[in-house]
């Protein structure tokens, strides 16, 4: 039968401690000290957990900059910023994500030993999940391109967008041929924007994105190491042209948002120049890659929209903010 609830129990049985927990006799804590117990993780932590591992694969805040590509190429061929406009921004976004993710997974055993914080290298992300969200992305980014373009769209420009993304991860980035191809692939979701219609007048500002592109790419290329000055002075001058080939300016917008282009990269590619380590040369990464918003509201501006331009030019605040969570680089 059960003991009465006033018995005192035997000494090898377990007591209550302060906290309401069960502890072996001759363990119990100090009187008015709670039990401290391990942490367990519950359900949401391991979510959220998961979630920021794939944020950082995909640069989740670096997508921010992807839209205005598209913004630039529909403006320019007097597409408007309309749904279909939209809908292929949201497929280059899904492209990017999925250039990311292919990213890490081509470079996880160099990660290993480079970036051990990196979501695969950490052991965070499965290699095979990484590359299954990729593809996963990549389907999307095709099939969003299809529902906003049509058919032609996702085949004309989508598509080989695609390609350049998987082609540059897979191969060339390797190769001298890296940053040209990172620049032909920023170039394409340019004219992504375009859609069905003739890309001829979106050359002028695929040009300008390549031009910068190209620049950032090289230099991306010493983070580890830091960079030899020439690369900052070359990825300097790459801004200068981008600038320049935005052609001449039309309006206060366009020169508020140029001036803003040069005010958020042109000081850490100076600091490159001055010492060319390996810190200052990934933060002039990340600023490369936030200045294309203003690089982009430039073009939007020069395109007769003010407005898009306003848009992208205070994103890059944002963008700001949230890389400090989730590196862009």
């Amino acid at each position: 039968m059960p003991a009465p609830a006033t018995a005192t129990p035997p000494r090898s049985a377990a007591r209550p401690d302060p906290a309401g927990s069960a502890r072996p006799a001759g363990s119990a804590a100090p009187v008015g000290e709670p039990l401290r117990l391990p942490p367990f993780p519950g359900r949401s932590f391991r979510a959220r957990r998961t979630l920021r591992a794939y944020a950082e694969l995909v640069r989740a805040p670096a997508a921010i900059t992807v839209p205005g590509d598209v913004l630039a190429g529909a403006l320019a061929t007097g597409r408007g910023a309309g749904g279909r406009t939209l809908g292929l921004a949201a497929s280059s976004v899904c492209l990017y994500w999925a250039g990311m993710a292919l990213n890490d997974w081509a470079d996880r055993d160099l990660d290993a030993v480079e970036r051990p914080e990196r979501p695969l290298a950490s052991g965070r992300i499965r290699p095979e999940a990484a590359l299954a969200t990729a593809a996963g992305l990549t389907v999307a980014g095709l099939g969003i391109a299809a529902l906003a373009g049509g058919r032609r769209t996702a085949l004309r420009r989508t598509l080989p967008l695609a390609a350049a993304v998987w082609a540059y991860d897979l191969g060339a980035k390797s190769t001298p041929l890296g940053p040209a191809v990172m620049a032909t692939a920023r170039a394409l979701d340019v004219l992504h924007g375009a859609g069905p219609a003739a890309v001829r007048p979106a050359l002028l500002p695929a040009a300008a994105v390549a031009t910068h592109t190209l620049g950032l790419t090289r230099l991306s290329r010493h983070e580890v190491d830091g960079a030899p000055p020439r690369e900052a002075a070359l990825a300097l001058a790459a801004g200068v042209a981008a600038a320049a080939t935005t052609g001449p300016r039309t309006g206060a917008a366009q020169s508020a948002a140029l001036g803003l282009y040069a005010a958020s990269y042109g000081p850490a590619l100076a600091r490159v120049l001055r010492t060319p380590d390996a810190p200052r040369v990934r933060r002039a990464v990340g600023a490369g890659i936030h200045a294309l918003l203003p690089l982009q509201a430039a073009l939007a501006a020069r395109a007769g929209a003010p407005r898009a331009a306003a848009a992208l030019a205070t994103a890059l605040p944002l963008v700001r903010r949230l890389s400090r969570k989730v590196s862009s680089t």
